[in-house]
């Protein structure tokens, strides 16, 4: 077996090790030293993005179980009970440091992980979203100018990557603050669709039992990437560009069907993608969750550079590869099937019963592990927690401690900006429509959603949340973005029935950090607790952080939900001119974190007030019982920039005006963003049945305008239609290509 490594200290530093983490590995290795090969496995598998070491002891405790829930955290997706037969296969991904580095390879490999997520249980994919953030994108600065070209690379890759796939891109969100300037985040979901009886699992067992290698050959490219993104950025950090991977859709495309076909068959044990760590992760990973041993001969594994070593090939993350364990004799079944589809297909080892990872290079032994402590027993960190200082300041202020704006100022300030502007020239650079099932797609406002022809039924997905809530509370800013993420799903009509998580924080080593983090967690934990909405599946994403400078707290919550009939899916823009405008719900002059705060005085301040999960439970059942009724037009759900931007985004997507009036204890609540509200568009001769229906739901609802005409107005700020849209549907693509 090769020899330990010299100059040690300089290793270690290289591969993010600790000395108390070494003193662990000699423990683990029976006193010797480990050589380069196991280091760099000790590396991979220890590191923040694979073993979660910062977050593992607050990620504990997620409500993770309801009779719908089939799979819960730990496998490479969340799997829900859809009904007669059917399956939901979803999660959500980071791939933030590598699309700051390159942002189409970075992005486009974000999409092309995800989908082989859902695809290794055995789902084809059928919807993705994605959730983005950027810094500051306006003005001729060089961070403004960099920022678009991020915005484009980013956007470039998601669509090349997912339209290749032929799988839709059916909404997300896309959000911007300074705070992102050194650190975009790109996170990517996918959901599948699968029957219950046929998922599988990345679980290797069985004495004897072939492990094959599938997909593409292994190259240099990706090699570290799971350490680089467990560390934060500096100036020098654009010199990592050759740990991002390079994607290949029309590869991912044939190994997609080919594992589908692959599942059809009953030739397999287990089947896990090469994500992060690449052979390392899948390896262990699929031994250590059985105990099992593992023998793999490196020479075997296709390669597709010269002179390439252990160590490359069990850390490469070279992209459209997965690990199978199959059933003794259906070798050259399995072969048959990759090669038809022009893949890469190879024996390279087999399952032992030593629960030891063995790997072998022409001949020569060249790593010797116990698997269970490396996949299994990664340290648990128990950093040190602080209250961030900034609180006190921030929580302190109010809107009132600022200077007063114009209502109609306000107005034209906030719908002209980024955030709240439509994202088209983001949404129609996606497929939507392929597959044809999409029945909600992007620019439709709230949730989007699919049906499912298998049985008449429909998904609604989205993806929330509100980093300014975030940064001045974590804890009620991670549980609004539950809420929200619920509440734009049951605006469709749909029942949410559970969560996937993308965290995204900070350097852990910073106590602030670790705080926001933790606060964080428990706030997610008592949201789906009140709201019956578990965690199935999620990722954790730290050190998102340059030069010292860490992102706002970004738990992004991405929640799916069933309606039971695909029919009923319900719209979020206005259907009819002479249709009531009803809004539920009460206006509390809350403007902590708003938009109207940031937009107009460029802070972001104030606190959030106490939240109430059954009034959010009750402007669910009161949209979701009355669509069953048929009595609803339209719902969409009222969220940054308050009852004003609300109604000029539907007024804009329908191309209908409106004209409303509410009653408010200050002409600036018409901006202000109180939870648990909604619109709801409902005909003259439901509105009696809708009122009747909240009252009996102890829901507060006031008959607040008219669909129609060609202006919109609220109160007292007013603009023509054909303004209010060109505003909203044309600054995001001005600002983003003034370069060009």
């Amino acid at each position: 077996m090769s020899q330990p490594v010299e100059d040690l200290d300089e290793v270690l530093k290289n591969h993010k090790l600790s000395k108390p983490e070494y003193e662990d590995i000699l423990r683990i290795l029976d006193g010797r030293h480990p050589n380069i090969v196991e280091i760099g496995i000790f590396s991979a598998m220890w590191s923040e993005h694979c073993s979660y070491k910062s977050s593992t002891k607050y990620l504990r405790g997620f409500p993770t179980t309801a009779p719908w829930v089939i799979q819960g955290p730990g496998e490479n997706a969340g799997v829900i009970d859809i009904g007669d037969g059917m399956a939901a296969v979803f999660k959500m991904e980071s791939h933030n440091h590598p699309s700051f580095i390159e942002p189409f390879q970075g992005a486009a490999t974000g999409v092309g992980g995800i989908l082989r997520d859902i695809f290794t249980m055995g789902a084809r994919p059928v919807a993705n979203l994605n959730a983005l953030r950027f810094g500051t994108v306006k003005g001729d600065s060089d961070t403004a100018k960099y920022q678009r070209h991020l915005v484009r690379g980013v956007v470039d890759g998601i669509g090349s990557y997912g339209n290749c796939m032929g799988v839709p891109t059916i909404g997300g969100e896309v959000s911007f603050d300074e705070s992102y300037n050194g650190n975009i985040l790109v996170n990517a979901f996918s959901l599948g669709l699968v029957k219950s009886d046929e998922i599988f699992l990345g679980v290797a067992s069985g004495l004897g039992n072939p492990v094959m290698y599938v997909g593409s050959k292994t190259g240099r490219d990706g090699l570290g990437g799971a350490v680089m993104s467990s560390d934060s950025f500096t100036e020098e950090s654009k010199s990592l560009r050759p740990t991002v991977q390079v994607g290949d859709p029309f590869t991912e495309k044939l190994l997609l069907e080919a594992c589908l076909e692959l599942f059809k068959t009953d030739l397999i044990v287990g089947i896990q993608d090469m994500g992060a760590a690449g052979l390392t992760s899948s390896a262990f990973e699929m031994a250590g969750k059985t105990g099992a041993g593992m023998i793999m001969h490196l020479d075997k594994v296709p390669a597709r550079e010269e002179g390439m070593t252990p160590y490359d090939f069990m850390l490469s993350e070279s992209q459209e590869r997965m690990l199978i364990c199959a059933k003794q004799g259906s070798e050259q079944a399995i072969i048959d099937i990759f090669e038809k589809w022009g893949l890469d297909v190879a024996v390279i080892g087999e399952v032992t019963d030593t629960a030891r990872m063995e790997l072998v290079w022409h001949g020569e032994k060249c790593a010797d592990m116990p698997i269970a402590p490396v996949s299994e027993e990664a340290p648990v960190l128990d950093r040190p927690v602080a209250r961030p200082a900034y609180l006190d300041e921030v929580n302190a202020k109010s809107v009132n401690d600022y200077a007063e704006v114009s209502d109609q100022e306000a107005y034209e300030a906030l719908l002209s900006n980024i955030e709240v502007s439509d994202k088209a020239w983001v949404y129609n650079q996606y497929d939507s429509m392929v597959q044809t099932n999409t029945t909600k797609a992007p620019g439709s406002l709230d949730a989007s959603c699919i049906r499912i022809k298998e049985n008449g039924k429909a998904l609604s997905m989205s993806s929330d949340c509100n980093p300014r809530f975030c940064y001045i509370d974590p804890r009620k800013g991670a549980a609004l973005a539950v809420v929200e993420s619920g509440r734009n799903v049951a605006m469709s009509g749909a029942r949410p029935l559970s969560i996937t998580d993308c965290l995204n924080f900070g350097n852990p080593e910073n106590p602030e950090v670790m705080w926001q983090f933790a606060e964080s967690c428990e706030g997610i934990k008592e949201a789906c607790l009140a709201l019956n909405t578990p965690v199935v599946s999620g990722n954790v994403s730290l050190y998102n952080e340059t030069n010292g400078v860490s992102v706002f707290p970004t738990p992004a919550i991405a929640m799916v939900g069933l309606n039971e009939d695909e029919n009923k899916v319900l719209p979020s823009v206005f259907q009819e001119e002479g249709s009531q405008i009803l809004l539920v719900g009460e206006t509390k002059s809350e403007f902590g974190g708003s938009l109207y705060v940031k937009a107009l005085h460029g802070e972001t301040s104030g606190s959030l007030p106490k939240f109430d999960y059954k009034s959010e439970l009750a402007l669910w059942d009161i949209v979701i019982e009355a669509n069953k009724k048929g009595l609803l037009k339209s719902a969409k759900d009222v969220n940054v920039g308050g009852l004003a931007i609300a109604l000029s985004k539907m007024a804009a997507v329908s191309n209908k005006g409106i004209v409303s009036s509410l009653t408010v204890d200050n002409s600036r609540d018409i901006f202000d963003e109180s939870q648990s509200r909604a619109l709801l568009e409902v005909s003259s001769e439901n509105l009696v049945e809708v009122v009747h229906m909240a009252a009996s739901l102890g829901v507060f609802v006031t008959n607040i305008g008219i669909v129609g005409g060609d202006k919109v107005k609220v109160n007292d700020v007013e603009l023509p239609l054909d303004t209010v849209k060109d505003i909203y549907f044309n600054t995001f693509a001005r600002t983003i290509e003034q370069d060009l």
